[in-house]
């Protein structure tokens, strides 16, 4: 009795946790995008599932419940997908994916008792999907963990991200092998309602923390990049010397990207950069963080590389210049993420770009030249 008390408080205070979540997320977080939404849901599914997986809670609830929570690991790859990396976009085979899901657990659970076999199945297969999403999602975040550039998200991502797919994998795990909680003389429901409010800690914490504050020289995020020493000079506040280093540490940068141009090494790092300006890493991420606005290296590289490209598309001397070679001086190592950084920049794809470019252009020359012919000819006296 005293462990279902125990696994009851905790149930209680994730179900709390998580629709407070909910509540201020809806009611006071402006915009609504994708990473609320999934957070939303992630949210109120959590409570949910604390709720109805408690001791003594009537099982026919349980099975009208259970097969929208089985779509569990679907909402939370898609969350860590969304989270972590900058250009994922949710699609609609992701949400075809969640009802294809939700439907085979209703298959599971209506077919448990007249078709064993195939509901064993079923839950086999839902488990193993689970462990690929999980291993999935862990893959995505550490192979884009080096080139964020957010601080409180480099340091929740890992915690947040390894202890939510503890719970995919503490769910899963059992379906797949003999090997559970209660095996190992631990009570399965207190061990799922302690890994719950673990979750709910964390993420309540990522949620209502205070972000840090970001210094005056993040209106530079809206300038182009051969602007950015210009407007970063006379950027001061009431703390001078913080602010004056902070411009100078932009303007070195500047000078690095725009004049010496090492955005066109190839693959270059943040810790390579930070080394050229003989700057802790940290610092490096910060500056371009808090006084940019960037959010991932990639993205910071790739303004200076597509404005060269831009450059080079537009030029009607280099008309006759592949696309993929315009792409490797710039920086690119390759055809396919430089087409789609391009797209997702300009709304372009860069062939488009330049047959439009070019079009302006000789229109323009065209236009010069009927000015030059219909200009009137000054007549000599004497």
């Amino acid at each position: 009795m005293e462990a279902t008390a125990l696994d009851l408080g905790l149930r209680g205070a994730v179900a709390g946790l998580f629709l407070m979540m909910v509540v201020v997320t809806l009611g006071r977080v402006r915009p609504l995008d994708t990473i609320k939404w999934l957070s939303v849901a992630m949210a109120a599914s959590g409570a949910l599932y604390a709720i109805v997986t408690a001791p003594f809670v009537p099982k026919a609830t349980v099975w009208w419940i259970m097969p929208v929570l089985g779509a569990n690991p679907v909402l939370v790859w898609l969350w860590a997908r969304a989270s972590f990396d900058d250009d994922f976009v949710v699609r609609r085979w992701h949400g075809a994916l969640w009802l294809a899901v939700v439907g085979v657990w209703f298959s599971v659970i209506f077919k448990w008792t007249t078709w064993p076999i195939f509901a064993k199945a079923g839950v086999r297969s839902m488990s193993i999907l689970a462990i690929i999403l999980a291993l999935s999602a862990a893959v995505q975040t550490i192979r884009t963990w080096k080139t964020d550039l957010v601080a409180g998200r480099r340091r929740l991502r890992l915690a947040v991200l390894i202890l939510a797919l503890l719970i995919v994998v503490m769910l899963s795990v059992p379906d797949l092998t003999s090997i559970s909680a209660d095996s190992v003389g631990i009570s399965g429901s207190l061990a799922t309602s302690a890994g719950l409010l673990a979750i709910a800690a964390l993420a309540g914490w990522a949620l209502f923390h205070p972000p840090p504050a970001i210094p005056a020289v993040v209106a530079m995020a809206a300038a182009p990049a051969s602007e950015t020493a210009e407007r970063a000079a006379p950027i001061r506040a009431a703390d001078g010397g913080r602010d004056a280093t902070a411009s100078l540490l932009l303007r070195r940068l500047d000078i690095l990207m725009t004049v010496e141009r090492v955005y066109r090494q190839e693959g270059l790092t943040i810790g390579a950069l930070a080394a050229k300006l003989d700057l802790p890493e940290y610092r490096l991420r910060q500056a371009i963080n808090e006084g940019l606005g960037y959010r991932n290296f990639n993205a910071f590289l790739n303004r200076y590389r597509i404005d060269e490209a831009k450059a080079a598309l537009s030029d009607p001397s280099q008309r006759d210049v592949a696309v993929l070679t315009i792409a490797m001086d710039a920086g690119f190592q390759s055809i396919g993420p430089f087409n789609r950084a391009f797209k997702a920049e300009i709304g372009l794809t860069p062939t488009e770009f330049r047959r439009d470019a070019l079009a302006r252009s000789a229109a323009i020359a065209l236009e010069n030249d009927e000015k030059l012919q219909n200009r009137p000819i000054p007549l000599k006296i004497g």
